[in-house]
This record gives structure tokens, C-alpha cells and sequence, in this order.
């Protein structure tokens, strides 16, 4: 029987600072995150310095694995200096610059440990990749991948020739460390025993060492951008991310463990419910629950009790809780390896806290008394996740080859039967209806970047070779194509359709409950039922930059992040710029520089009327946000320079800035009256972007616009439709009631169309309050301060591309 609560499964049981023998002090953690103050919306995130090493790693090449190389590989890792600030080591647990020299010597143990690096993070900091397999000659290797690709077209193979490839990613929370030092001492043991002979013959073993070395040497839980890794896998704004996706692809494995801390007991999934309606479920959960029951077994087995060591037994949030940590969103990381065919894939959350006050408050013996438990409980995850995997070496193979071939065959979502492990009932039952295809117009920024988006995750794209009839509709050649019978058809929808609104069915969910590439990147994606087109695979997008021909003046509308990228960059070389409406116009001598940044950012000009509106410049902006919308401010072009309370009131020079973006961590009315003063003087001159509650807030105390703004539920989410019929993405949304007669809607809430928004307990809050109202408001203050407020979440996560483009206009236009 499932508790009615997640209390017992998020609570953090923790001893009393150096007494290990005392009863453990229950300190529980409440049930749903707080989505206003969650890693991403704080008011730290303001503080975010430079993205230099972002956009850095961002152009970086992606790891791909090599598949020819035999084992073992006998590379020789180079060491980082000597950091002794990492955080790491107050734990007692392995620095990140250590761990170079670690690998090299595990490699030199034998020949089964082979090592590498496959990329870096936002930080610059190697990732580290492990394979540990019996050796292997190149074309050993060769042949792996051959059957390797023989399963995920589908089709059998002999299962006592192939060897299940199972995944331990760690420290992808740079904040919960030990998984990194698990795996180094699970690596040691394989290279070593030689009872792990017959293991190594019959599976390869892959180790992200650790995900995050951001966070692991600064002991924060997102990376060196600000960014929660395990919230970024149908997005991949992150390299980090990107490396993680490539591992997956290129591995295919059929079981997966992230390891996490940190609740007590220990937490393994699977979750409760709702369960992502993409999966083949009825082969995830009978392997996800077996395992899960297995791994519990190897921990418990250690023999740590709650009286003795603080230590709770292992809980299983699928038989155990009822609601509030799902594996609905393809965010994190085990909820995505299972469209790359892992039927087994588990968060294992390790008990003993030790990051957040406890890191800073406890005595540093009794910090490192709870890594060694948590490095314990981690490594007899991964153990008996091994064992689990040697005794049903072959019907994990067939299972993984099943889930494709369901996919490449077309055929319907299956209804999982009930009972079919004990517990599972008609609350956990998801279903889709998958369409016949997708349909991607061509020539747009938008749709070359979601193209090359769903090529990068491995789903199957093609182009249209002749003009073609679909859904009653007429489609030139050219168009892109998603043929919805493909091994990978779950992935391939769970980015592209539009979501279902679940608020009916849970009232608690762990994080966001709506996304659609579809709807939220701007490429216009249409569904089909039907398909008869002739269409060649495509490996990237063709070029969509265009610059027409003659010598007159151009145009370029900002209707994507793209063309805000291309208008920055012009700006930044000194073009001459003139801004009206949503409209950017340039002279005919700005036509080489044109054909540069479109042919750089695929952005499309047209040609010009007469010039109208006044002169664009740079904008200069001074951010108080979190830090995926630094991030995306940056990405786009712009020059952005944090500030805080703290940095106003320390004396922050408003005369280098043009626009005021608010989203987190400024408070005007906790401005000391010098500050106040010099941001008074700003705003009758400059404009102001804002964003959430924090930025309705600030319009209110420094008696901006006329509006009311209203908040919905804390914990809403998801895709909504406008009035105009366009789409926006909402997190804690806020509406505008009470519009003054300076004050204009630019956008209205029309309709829910996927996540989760239910109304407070009051009425008040949900969705049917908000629809009819204004979404975004613009308007200019009696002082001249020209303002947009946004109630949506237009920069995300850096993931609704298609809705960047609102947040340029508003800087372009505020900034005049």
C-alpha cells in the first residue's frame, strides 16, 4: 500500500552534530519543491560574473565514442593543478584535479579500466569517462557496435555475443558528491577481482566519473553557469548535458543509474506517478521495480541502522509514496535514457546529508563519518545494479530490443496491464496516441535549429524530395519530415507534441509537467495522421540564411533568438540600425556585413521600405535574474552586467546602461535612499524589463505602470496558448488585472494547453482565473520609463527558443 504522503520520502533524517551514536532527528523537507525559490529562481543567481567560458564550451565539438579502438586503451589522462580549495576535500572525498591521477593509475592495474576525457564543462574542467570491459580487440569493438545497431533497428541477436552496457552517471549535482567517489572504488574492485571475470566478458560498464566538476570543486549544486544539469536533457543548453546525451546514444544501455543525495532512507526509484506517456512501460517498470529491489537488498544488506548510524532502510517511491516524485517530464536524466533504450533507470538518492548548513556547520569528523556511509550505499547501488544485470543478461537484451521495435513497426501505445508488478493500478496507467508523422516547414532559423536539435538526440529526420500532400494540407519539397516509424518514435514525440494537461490527475508534481519543441521553438510543427511523401534522411539542416538581391536597404524582423544574435552582432560592428515595431532596417552599405551574420545565424533579410523609427544602438543591460536568463541574454548578443540590492547599494553606475531587466534578487524598496536616488534618475531615461513576481513587485514599489498583478498557484506550469494564437510557457504564472490607460496588452492568456495548473484551495490561482487576462503588459510611465512586464516565462531553462524573441523586442524598444 502507497503512503499518502511524500514527507517520509523527502525528510532528511539527520544525527545531531558529532554525537554518531544518538537517535537520528527527523527534519522533514516539504512534499512539492518550492518552485519560487527553486536552484534556478534565486537571488544568488544574480551574481552570476561571465559567460565567456559558456559560450566557449557551447561551440565546443560533442563527444562521440570511439568505436573502432579496442580495450583496453591505455590512455594517459593530464592533471589538472592543485585546486586546495575544492570543496571535495573537507569531506574527505577526492578532488576533482585528483582524479585524472586516480583513472591513470586504475588503468595501469590490469587491462580492464580504459579512461578519457570526453569534453569540458561550462567551467573548463575535464569530464572524465571510464569503460571497464574484459579486453577487446578492434574488431571485437567493430563487432559490438555492428549487433549494437542490429538491436536498435529492431532486430534480434545472438544475446550470448553481445554485452549489456549499463551507465553510472555521478555528481550530476555538484553538491551531492559521492557518487564520483563510488565509482572510482566500484572501477577499483572490477579492475582488480577476479571474480569480476566473468561479469566483464558478458557486460561493458560505463562511468560518467562526475558530471558536474563545476560543482564539485565549488560544492554548489548547478554547474559553472548556473544551470540544475539534471533539469537540461531535452534541452542540451549545457555541455555537460550534451556529453551525457552522446554517452547514451553511443552506449545504448540497458540500465542506467544517476546518483544523487540526499534523503534517508535512501530512495531508488522507480516513482510514483504520473509516468511519461512515451515509454514502453510495461518493459520499464517490470525491470526499473526489479532492479529497484535489488539495489534495495545491497544496501540495506550493509547492515547501517537508524539507532546506530542514522541510517533509515531503503524507500521505493513507486510502493511506497502516492504522489510528488514522478517520471513524467524527460528533463532528468533517467527519465531520458529510456527513449535511448534503457529499460532499467533509477535517481538513487544516498541518505546522509552532508552539502547546504550541514556543510558548513558540522564538525568535519562527523561530515566525513556520513561520506563514507553515502559512498558505501552508492557503491552496493552500482553493485547490485551489475548483478542484476548479469543474471538477466538476455532478457534485458530482448526487452531493449523490443522497445525499438515497437517504435520502427508503428505500432500503438500500449496499455500496461494492471498487476503487472505488484501495486500497479489504474493510477498509474499513461497512454499517447502517437501520430503518423511530423511535418517541419523549411527555412527558418527556427525549424534548421530544431531539426538539428532532434538529429543531435538521435531521432530519424528526412527531406522531402517532391512536393507532397498531408493532414489535407499541400507541402513544397524541401519540408522536413518525422516519420513517426522509427526505433526512437517515443523520443521523437515527447519533444514534439503538444503535452496533455494532467492537473486532473495529481495534485503534486516534482518539477515542470509541460514542454513542447513543437510549440515553444517557432518552427510552425504540424502533426499528421497520414504520410506518403518521398524523402531522403538528412544529417543537419540545410542553410536558411538569405540576403535578396540588389543594392537597396535591408530589412530584418526579429521574430527568433537567431535574428537578435544576427542584429547584436551588427550592432557590435558599428552598422547603422534603425528600430520600429518588431523591425530592424539597415543601409544598402551594410549589405556585406549582412550576408556575414546571415550565412553565421541563418537569419533571413528582406528588402527595405523607407527607414522609419530612430536609431538603434547597442542596448546595454543591467540583469537582476537568474541565471538561465543571464545566459540567454548572452547567447543572444546582449551586453549584460548583473546587478543586485547588494550592488545597488554599494553604488552601481547607471549611466553605462540602457535597460533595467528585474526577475530575482531586486528590491527597490530595500534600496538605501542613495541608491534609490541614482535608479530613480535612471528610470526617467531608461526602460524596464521585468519578469515574475519579483519583477511585479519592483513595478509596484517604484510606481511603474498601473497594473495589479496577480499570481497564480506557486507550483503551475506548462505550455499555454494566446488570444493571438501564438504559445508561451508559464512558471508561477502571473497575470495583470486593473490597466491603467498607459498601459497596454501585448499578450492574453486564451487557454492551458499542457502541464500542470491547478487552482489554490481557496479557488484562486488556476487556470480558468487567468484565461481572457493580460499575460504582457508595455506601457511608459509619466516619467518617461518605457516598460514591459512579463507574467510568462519567455527565457526558461534557455529552453522556449521560440519565445527569446519577445524578450529582445521588449530590450530593443525599451531601450530607445
Amino acid at each position: 500500500m502507497r503512503r499518502t504522503t511524500l514527507l517520509a520520502l523527502l525528510s532528511v533524517l539527520l544525527l545531531p552534530a558529532g554525537t554518531a551514536a544518538a537517535a537520528p532527528v527527523p527534519t522533514p523537507s516539504p512534499a512539492v519543491r518550492d518552485f519560487g525559490n527553486g536552484p534556478e529562481r534565486n537571488e544568488e543567481a544574480a551574481l552570476v560574473e561571465d559567460a565567456t567560458a559558456a559560450l566557449k564550451a557551447q561551440a565546443a565539438a560533442p563527444y562521440h565514442h570511439d568505436k573502432t579502438r579496442g580495450y583496453p586503451r591505455k590512455n594517459q589522462l593530464p592533471l589538472p593543478p592543485e585546486n586546495p580549495a575544492d570543496a571535495s576535500i573537507k569531506l574527505g572525498l577526492i578532488p576533482h584535479h585528483a582524479i585524472a591521477a586516480k583513472l591513470n593509475a586504475l588503468q595501469a592495474l590490469g587491462d580492464r579500466v580504459s579512461a578519457e576525457v570526453l569534453g569540458r564543462s561550462a567551467g573548463g574542467r575535464d569530464l572524465y569517462f571510464v569503460t571497464v570491459t574484459a579486453p577487446e580487440s578492434p574488431a571485437e569493438v567493430r563487432e559490438q557496435e555492428r549487433l549494437r545497431r542490429q538491436i536498435e533497428s529492431g532486430r534480434k541477436v545472438p544475446k550470448n555475443r553481445y554485452k549489456t552496457p549499463i551507465f553510472i552517471n555521478g555528481n550530476i549535482h555538484g553538491n551531492e558528491w559521492e557518487g564520483t567517489d563510488a565509482s572510482l572504488r566500484v572501477i577499483e574492485e572490477l579492475a582488480t577481482s577476479p571474480q569480476a571475470a566473468t561479469l566483464l566478458k558478458r557486460a561493458r560498464l560505463y562511468f560518467n566519473i562526475t558530471a558536474n566538476p563545476d560543482g564539485r570543486v565549488l560544492g554548489q549544486r548547478p554547474n559553472g553557469n548556473g544551470f540544475d544539469l539534471n533539469r537540461d536533457m531535452i534541452t542540451a543548453s549545457q555541455p555537460e548535458a550534451r556529453a551525457m546525451r552522446q554517452i547514451m546514444i553511443d552506449t545504448q544501455p540497458v540500465a542506467m543509474l544517476d546518483l544523487h543525495g540526499y534523503v534517508n532512507g535512501t530512495l531508488i526509484e522507480p516513482t510514483t506517478p504520473p509516468h511519461g506517456a512515451n515509454y514502453e512501460y510495461d518493459l520499464f517498470i517490470t525491470n526499473t521495480y526489479a532492479n529497484g529491489l535489488g539495489m534495495e537488498a545491497g544496501v540495506n544488506a550493509l547492515g547501517y541502522t537508524p539507532e546506530k548510524d542514522g541510517v533509515f532502510p531503503v524507500q521505493i517511491p513507486f510502493r511506497d509514496s502516492e504522489e510528488g516524485w514522478d517520471d513524467w517530464p524527460p528533463i532528468f536524466t533517467p527519465q531520458y535514457a529510456p527513449f535511448h533504450g534503457a529499460v532499467a533507470a533509477h535517481t538513487v538518492e544516498i541518505p546522509l546529508r552532508v552539502n547546504g548548513s550541514d556543510y558548513t556547520n558540522l564538525p568535519v569528523e562527523e561530515l566525513r563519518r556520513r561520506s563514507r556511509i553515502n559512498t558505501d550505499v552508492a557503491a552496493a547501488a552500482v553493485r547490485a545494479t551489475y548483478g542484476h544485470v548479469l543474471a538477466n543478461h538476455d532478457k534485458l537484451i530482448a526487452d531493449q530490443t523490443e522497445v525499438f521495435r515497437r517504435g520502427a513497426a508503428g505500432e500503438p501505445s500500449r496499455t500496461v496491464p494492471l498487476g503487472i508488478v505488484p501495486g500497479f493500478g489504474p493510477e498509474d496507467v499513461y497512454t499517447t496516441t502517437y501520430p503518423r508523422g511530423y511535418v517541419i516547414p523549411e527555412g527558418t532559423p527556427a525549424a534548421a535549429r530544431l531539426v538539428d536539435h532532434l538529429i543531435a538526440n538521435d531521432v530519424e529526420v528526412e527531406r522531402a524530395i517532391l512536393p507532397f500532400r498531408a493532414g489535407g494540407r499541400f507541402y513544397p519539397s524541401g519540408t522536413y519530415v518525422v516519420d513517426m516509424r522509427q526505433p526512437k518514435r517515443g523520443l521523437a514525440n515527447v519533444m514534439l507534441e503538444p503535452g496533455a494537461d494532467i492537473s486532473p490527475r495529481v495534485d503534486a508534481m516534482y518539477d515542470i509537467s509541460g514542454w513542447s519543441h513543437a510549440l515553444l521553438w517557432g518552427a510552425g510543427v504540424t502533426s499528421v495522421r497520414d504520410l506518403r511523401v518521398l524523402a531522403e534522411p538528412v544529417r543537419s539542416a540545410a542553410s536558411t540564411g538569405y540576403v535578396p538581391h540588389g543594392d537597396g536597404a535591408l530589412a530584418l524582423k526579429v521574430a527568433d533568438g537567431r535574428d537578435a544574435q544576427a542584429l547584436n552582432a551588427l550592432l557590435a560592428r558599428g552598422v547603422e540600425v534603425t528600430w520600429a515595431g518588431d523591425t530592424a532596417t539597415l543601409p544598402r552599405s551594410a549589405r556585406a556585413a549582412a550576408r556575414e551574420v546571415a550565412q553565421r545565424y541563418g537569419v533571413r533579410f528582406s528588402r527595405a521600405g523607407t527607414a522609419g523609427g530612430p536609431k538603434l544602438a547597442p542596448v546595454r543591460i543591467a540583469a537582476a535574474a537568474s541565471a538561465d536568463e543571464l545566459f540567454t541574454l548572452r547567447e543572444m548578443g546582449f551586453a549584460v552586467t548583473p546587478v543586485s540590492t547588494t550592488l545597488a547599494n554599494a553604488g552601481f553606475d547607471w549611466n553605462a546602461v540602457d535597460v533595467l531587466f528585474v526577475a530575482s534578487g531586486l528590491s527597490y524598496t530595500a534600496l538605501n535612499p542613495a541608491a534609490k536616488a541614482a535608479l530613480d534618475a535612471f528610470l526617467a531615461k531608461g526602460g524596464v524589463v521585468t519578469r515574475g513576481g519579483t519583477g511585479a513587485t519592483f513595478n509596484a514599489a517604484a510606481g511603474l505602470l498601473t497594473v495589479t498583478s496577480v499570481a497564480g498557484r506557486g507550483d503551475a506550469n506548462g505550455v499555454v496558448r494566446m488570444a493571438s494564437g501564438e504559445h508561451g510557457f508559464v512558471y508561477s504564472p502571473r497575470w495583470f488585472t486593473g490597466l491603467g490607460p498607459e498601459v497596454k496588452a501585448e499578450q492574453t492568456y486564451e487557454a492551458f494547453v499542457s502541464g500542470h495548473w491547478r487552482p489554490n484551495q481557496d479557488g484562486s490561482g488556476g487556470q480558468d482565473a487567468a484565461k481572457g487576462q493580460a499575460a504582457v503588459v508595455s506601457g511608459q510611465d509619466e516619467r518617461g520609463a518605457r516598460v514591459v512586464l512579463f507574467g510568462t516565462e519567455p527565457m526558461f531553462r534557455n529552453h522556449p527558443k521560440g519565445l527569446f524573441a519577445q524578450v529582445a523586442r521588449a530590450l530593443y524598444s525599451t531601450s530607445q
